[in-house]
C-alpha cells in the first residue's frame, strides 16, 4: 500500500474521531444529565408545577 494511501486513512481517522468529539462535547454542553436543554429550563420548571 502506497504511503499517500495510509496517510489517507489516518487522515479519515483523525477527521471522524474529532468530529466525533466536538458533537458529543456539544450536547453535553447543551443538556443537562435528565436529557433537558439547559437553555429552556424555565419552561420545564412551568411544565412540572401544579397548577391552581
Amino acid at each position: 500500500m502506497p504511503f499517500g494511501d495510509i496517510l489517507y486513512i489516518i487522515a479519515m481517522f483523525l477527521f471522524a474521531f474529532m468530529t466525533f468529539i466536538i458533537v458529543r462535547n456539544y450536547f453535553r454542553l447543551k443538556f443537562d444529565d435528565e436529557g433537558r436543554r439547559k437553555d429552556m429550563l424555565d419552561e420545564y420548571e412551568e411544565e412540572d408545577r401544579p397548577k391552581d
